[in-house]
């Protein structure tokens, strides 16, 4: 079949990697891609946010199935408008897609069906808001409603930070509209780990895997919050039996929500929860591959990964006897451009991107890069995540990171402490 990846980051470099090995794919595509995707896919700049183009590229090269990377394309109906049109895609439609859209709506289906998660209170007022941090503990979480690329979550550690962030969110609108409404909620403490469970329109539930990610810019988790620095696959304080328990007490529930509400989530269902000791907890939902955490789960799959993600997307997730994968662990180190969550500079240089070393069980994925003369040069925040397989965490991280130290780029940034917690 002729296939179609939705995106250009490094999510997207990974799933067209994976995806290509597949002898169901014959062709591959991607849009608009990259100049690093270009090598294993065809690569056109169409808009990704215009549905009706989309639709009509693959009309135009006959592709019969659409893996979408990114969040946005799927909040905007992608699905909905290529499913109407004959062709299967991977990702849940527009109402289903409101799960990552509105952090407020899940929490309201969270209430109702007794899914354990923060308290919290809503806002769409600037100065209730303002009213409410002066009547809370310390520390809280101030979070925009809406689509924020990761960053929409502020911890503020007293009253003159929390009424800040309201500011930012609501006044200054610093998140654009995903910032009109916000949540104030409670801070919770424990460790945080990404439940991945496919899903699909019957309803049946495939847990996945676990993923642990890195969100702040500094080492310590410290500083700004961005798209993500580093993560590692699997979680090992996640069994496969706890895998199990916790897609039944997180996943379960809200797909059957969705389903009393006359929608079929089908796709990722990407459950962030955090472990407390009071039990764990569930601090949002996203409806696709996270990033970076796709590039440490996709080298750990053996199995046909087209296979699966298109049992997802036409309801045969049940005939997925089994997923394949590798027993070791995997670690993802984003590199970034220096200055990044902030302003950065766009064009440094990269000059041996193309002569490093890399074994079997090494990988670069691009993010954020384009060829300048025919030199890889930067060309994002986030520029490469670059992935590693270890038959521990220590080795994990010890395999990553002699990559990076054969990447010469002198305004590159990365955190030395991705795996932390587990790797001493």
């Amino acid at each position: 079949m002729n296939v179609l990846v939705v995106g250009n980051g490094g999510r997207e470099h990974a799933l067209c990697s994976s995806i290509q090995e597949s002898p169901q794919c014959e062709k591959l595509f991607c849009i608009p891609g990259s100049d690093a995707i270009a090598s294993i896919a065809e690569c056109h700049p169409v808009n990704i946010n215009d549905n009706q183009a989309v639709v009509e590229f693959c009309k135009q090269r006959n592709i019969t199935f659409v893996a979408v990377g990114p969040e946005f394309p799927l909040t905007n109906g992608l699905v909905d408008d290529l499913e109407i049109n004959n062709i299967a895609a991977f990702g849940p439609d527009q109402k289903g897609a409101m799960l990552e859209k509105s952090k407020i709506y899940t929490k309201e289906i969270c209430d109702e069906y007794d899914v354990p998660t923060g308290r919290y209170k809503k806002f769409d007022d600037f100065e209730e808001a303002c009213e409410y941090c002066a009547a809370i503990s310390f520390p809280a979480v101030i979070k925009a409603d809406g689509l924020a690329a990761g960053k929409g979550v502020i911890i503020a550690q007293n009253q003159t930070e929390a009424e800040q962030a309201v500011f930012k969110c609501m006044k200054e609108e610093a998140f654009s509209d995903a910032g009109k409404e916000i949540i104030i909620e409670e801070f919770l403490e424990g460790e945080e780990v990404s439940l991945f469970s496919l899903v699909d329109a019957s309803g049946f539930i495939l847990p996945l895997t676990t993923a642990q990610d890195h969100k702040k810019i500094n080492e310590g988790e410290k500083g700004l919050n961005t798209g993500g620095m580093g993560a590692y696959c699997p979680a090992p304080s996640i069994s496969n039996d706890r895998l199990r328990a916790l897609s039944n007490q997180f996943v379960a529930p809200i797909v059957k929500a969705l389903q009393n509400r006359g929608i079929a989530f089908r796709g990722m269902f990407y459950a962030g929860i955090i472990l407390t000791k009071h039990g764990p907890r569930l601090l949002e939902v996203n409806v696709r591959f996270g990033d970076p955490e796709t590039q440490a789960i996709l080298p750990r799959i053996r199995s046909d990964v087209l296979e699966i993600l298109r049992a997802a997307s036409i309801g045969k997730l049940n005939q997925i006897k089994e997923i394949e994968w590798d027993h070791r662990y995997c670690m993802t180190v984003v590199m970034s451009t220096k200055g990044y969550p902030e302003d950065y500079p766009r064009g440094t240089p990269m000059p041996n991107l193309d002569i490093i070393n890399l074994s079997p069980d090494h990988y670069v994925f691009h993010a954020g890069t384009k060829k300048q003369n025919g030199n890889w040069v930067s060309n994002g925040g986030r520029v490469l995540a670059v992935s590693s397989l270890g038959e521990t965490i220590n080795k994990a991280r010890d395999n990553v990171y002699s990559t990076i130290d054969q990447i010469e780029w002198k305004d590159g940034y990365y955190r030395k402490d991705i795996g932390y917690r587990y790797a001493k």
